[in-house]
């Protein structure tokens, strides 16, 4: 098996620092774009009640108490807020900073095992992950998890060639962290390939050693900080009403309903499974190295795993597949937090494999993928905004241009590689400023707050029980009061946002208002084909509007 990738060294040495450095950029271009809901805005709205209540253990949205994520993702948009204030770049810093992370960990990982060659490449594919770029726009739990969870399982292989040192303590706080992030299910997704590679090597005395009774002392140690606030919430207070009823244990949620329900679709959350969901989303949510990463699988499964010299990448990754595939409750953003193990994979078949065989497949793919998302780009522009559509064509002309010029002068599978590369970061720049800028416009609640921030200051606006807006919660000034329509009945001159459905209801309980101003609105988060073409949009539009109570 070779290790050197010579082919791709002189090509690394003059690329890879720019690619690097525009891709962290690339990732870095939703820091200022209005957060999009519904989860979101919900976590920058319980993070922002922490902060101007001071009460950082309870976990509340619209004046519920809420039990659904743990804290850790919390505490760090808390953090972020009491820095920077509250607003969106402060939000979505603190992810941004573990997706970060998780690129240092890829490239330490691939390092340890493969070669520093395998590493850079492993990271530009981690850079371009079409799903790990929107989810650092649309920021939820992810990001953190695509940091923490590859640090965890680095460090943990690092401890087992040792007998006691700092490398346990840094994979049990980091599993720790991930476990207060989603819940206890990422054990399995940090120890599975750990005890695959291990087995795989026949090391079966690592699969009882001591020192890991001592990480499970660990972790157990540094998730006190999220069982003592489960407890005081909710344990402590069994009288609360938290989904439906009483005697609700927040720490029993953690452990088992939000685990374990949501697999075995018995909790209180859940959704419709198909086994098939994450092999087709593969397809897009990695691209557009998704093809190179299933034929790295295919390869590997086909030499027996003989030319690697690990398999926590595949163990991890096919345990991770597996157990989401089989979950009763399934999105597309699970996915990422394997991407830092995918990368890896994907980067050793292009260097090891692809390099030293016939590659014209792979430049022609790589090509073709230039063509398809430059295509997109052109296709959503005609469909969403064809107003928009000569400065599309400029910047895909520019584009060409820079591509073609700071990219020429390499071997055919490198220039191919680099290219589709370049080409998805152009993509995903189009999409944030093209697409996303325009799009939150539709999102009535957060324009709504913009405009009274400004021309409202002093005046307080509340909202109906019942009407939801989380980004109204979020970019209002202050903490958003809710009230049943009986009580609006003596809040006069008071300033009221609310959707059009709820203007009926507001006439027959005989409550007098001026409308102040409109918004179009629209669920940005799942855009359909309807709204997504401009001939048709203003049909599936609602509208939400700015009261003054009378």
């Amino acid at each position: 098996m070779r290790l050197v990738c010579s082919s791709w060294e002189q090509w690394l040495e003059a690329r890879w620092k720019p690619l690097l450095w525009v891709g962290i950029l690339v990732n870095a271009t939703g820091l200022f774009f209005t957060i999009i809901e519904p989860d979101g805005a919900v976590y920058a709205t319980i993070a922002k009640q922490m902060v101007l209540t001071g009460d950082y253990v309870n976990l509340v949205l619209q004046g519920n108490e809420w039990l659904d994520k743990p804290h850790f993702p919390f505490w760090m948009m808390a953090l972020s807020y009491n820095i920077f204030g509250i607003n969106t770049f402060a939000y979505k810093l603190p992810a941004l900073l573990f997706w970060a992370l998780g690129g240092s960990y890829t490239y330490r990982f691939a390092n340890l095992f493969y070669t520093k060659t395998v590493a850079q490449i492993s990271v530009l594919i981690y850079l371009t992950a079409m799903h790990a770029v929107l989810s650092n726009n649309d920021v939820r739990a992810e990001p953190y998890l695509m940091g923490l969870i590859i640090g965890s399982v680095f460090h943990f292989y690092k401890a087992s060639q040792q007998k006691f040192g700092l490398d346990l303590v840094l994979g049990a706080l980091l599993a720790a962290c991930a476990i207060m992030t989603k819940g206890i299910f990422v054990v399995g997704t940090i120890a599975f390939g750990l005890l695959i590679h291990w087995a795989w090597k026949k090391e079966w005395m690592q699969l009882l050693h001591w020192r890991w009774l001592i990480a499970i002392g660990l972790v157990l140690l540094f998730i006190t900080p999220e069982l003592f606030s489960l407890y005081q919430q909710f344990d402590l207070h069994p009288e609360k009403i938290v989904f439906g009823k009483t005697g609700v244990s927040g720490i029993r949620f953690f452990f088992w309903d939000s685990q374990f329900g949501r697999f075995f679709n018995t909790g209180p959350i859940k959704g419709d499974g198909d086994k098939f969901f994450f092999l087709h989303t593969t397809l897009w949510a990695f691209f557009p190295s998704s093809i190179l990463f299933f034929a790295a699988i295919f390869s590997a499964a086909k030499t027996r795993f003989k030319q690697l010299p690990e398999l926590i990448t595949i163990g991890t990754t096919a345990f991770t597949f597996l157990l989401f595939s089989l979950s009763g409750f399934q999105l597309p953003h699970y996915m990422n937090i394997i991407f830092p193990f995918m990368s890896i994979i994907s980067a050793f078949y292009l260097c090891e494999i692809v390099t030293y065989s016939k590659n014209k497949f792979w430049r022609v793919l790589f090509y073709f993928q230039v063509v398809l998302a430059f295509a997109v780009a052109i296709a959503l522009t005609i469909w969403f905004q064809p107003q928009l559509l000569l400065f599309a064509i400029g910047w895909i002309v520019m584009s060409l241009f820079i591509i073609n010029k700071i990219l020429e002068k390499s071997q055919p599978l490198q220039l191919a590689f680099s290219r589709n590369i370049a080409a998805s970061y152009m993509l995903y720049v189009y999409l944030a400023f093209f697409f996303t800028y325009d799009l939150v416009q539709y999102q009535s609640g957060s324009e709504a707050a913009f405009y009274l921030n400004q021309d409202y200051p002093s005046q307080e606006t509340v909202m109906l029980k019942g009407d939801n807006s989380y980004s109204f919660d979020f970019y209002y000034r202050d903490i958003v009061k809710y009230y049943s329509i009986e009580q609006l009945k003596n809040l006069n001159d008071k300033l009221l946002f609310c959707s059009e459905g709820f203007l009926t209801k507001l006439s027959d309980a005989g409550i007098h208002y001026q409308i102040l101003k409109s918004f179009d609105n629209y669920h940005i988060s799942q855009p359909q084909g309807d709204f997504m073409n401009t001939a048709t949009r203003s049909s599936t539009l609602s509208k939400s509007y700015i009261l003054k109570l009378n």
